[in-house]
């Protein structure tokens, strides 16, 4: 069953979900001070990734609680390497005022030797960047700018059925065409919006202990028109309504439950496989190069596989159109937390 919600507050009196589903925009308003649990349990986060078919930029900050967290990660494609940089920032508990919504509100951090900036312009999202100590001491810096065309979006609102109190409300925006630069090491690499496209995964929540997820997303051009996908599970009860979408020049076209076929041993050595209810999603995904990432410290835990790689299938819009897809540049994640 697929719900589409309709607009309003996100959470009730109690702190519980008013109206679980998905939506096209941002149907519902978010406001931390309504939520009713434990700030231990409080997630919220806003992961940016910038594709190329030659290579991959992600920054995030989050503020998870009893742990805050910067991140910049390069990925080439070429050759097959992925860097993860990141610095911790103990106890946040909701100071580092990540905003309530996806269309405004600034980001300004600097937390050991990273400084990450998202801002909102008229037309556009500034994302900056600094961080000399990356790749020990080769040094990533830049500036992107991700246009912000009408487009429609993901966006789920789910509850977690073992604890009420719990819900995760998420938006995913694709194929926002990227200008700008990053310097890796002395060297200047361009950005250009009819070849780079960013996504942003904004996430606030409520989560329960001990969780593993499934994600996908690609974001690209199909014979000249931008083109895209959002796919997962393992974000709470979908009972309502799944989170996976494509989009076509801005448009959202709704599917159902999309199976994620690992493959068996390393997540970076084989092909993965995507199957969906509806038969609208069919697609292999060749890894290239797995970003991972393990963090135990006692019983927190968070163990990271996104795979970076193409993607080749057939997918359905919504008017039953097929569209062969070859070589779309894109990752596949699985991730597991105790947090």
């Amino acid at each position: 069953m697929q719900h589409r919600m309709g607009q309003g507050d996100l959470l009730d009196a109690k702190g519980q979900l008013i109206e679980p589903g998905w939506a096209r925009s941002e149907a519902r308003r978010y406001d931390r001070s309504a939520i009713r649990a434990s700030g231990w349990r409080i997630k919220e986060w806003d992961y940016y990734c910038i594709l190329t078919d030659d290579r991959a930029l992600a920054l995030t900050v989050a503020d998870n609680g009893y742990l805050g967290f910067l991140g910049i990660s390069w990925i080439d494609l070429r050759c097959g390497t992925a860097i993860n940089h990141g610095a911790i920032r103990p106890f946040p508990f909701g100071r580092m005022r990540l905003p309530a919504s996806a269309d405004c509100g600034d980001i300004a951090h600097r937390q050991g030797d990273i400084r990450l900036a998202f801002k909102h312009e008229p037309h556009c999202r500034r994302l900056s960047f600094d961080a000399p100590g990356f790749d020990g001491g080769r040094g990533l810096s830049g500036e992107i700018l991700l246009q912000k065309p009408d487009d429609d979006r993901m966006t789920i609102a789910t509850p977690f059925a073992a604890a009420p109190q719990a819900f995760y409300y998420n938006q995913k925006i694709n194929c926002m065409p990227a200008s700008g630069h990053a310097v890796l090491g002395g060297e200047r690499i361009e950005f250009s919006p009819d070849s780079a496209f960013g996504g942003l995964d904004w996430g606030r929540g409520v989560w329960t202990w001990d969780n593993t997820w499934f994600w996908g997303s690609a974001s690209g051009l199909h014979h000249s028109r931008r083109f895209g996908f959002n796919i997962g599970h393992g974000f709470g009860d979908t009972s309502a309504a799944s989170e996976n979408m494509l989009f076509l020049d801005g448009t959202a076209h709704k599917l159902g439950e999309v199976t994620f076929h690992l493959p068996e041993g390393p997540l970076d050595q084989s092909d993965w496989h995507f199957s969906s209810s509806d038969g609208r999603f069919e697609m292999a995904f060749t890894p290239i190069v797995d970003r991972a990432d393990r963090v135990k410290i006692g019983p927190l835990l968070t163990d990271q596989h996104q795979v970076f790689g193409r993607y080749r299938g057939r997918v359905v819009l919504d008017d039953g159109t097929p569209l062969d897809i070859t070589g779309l540049t894109g990752f596949a994640e699985r991730v597991h937390n105790r947090w």
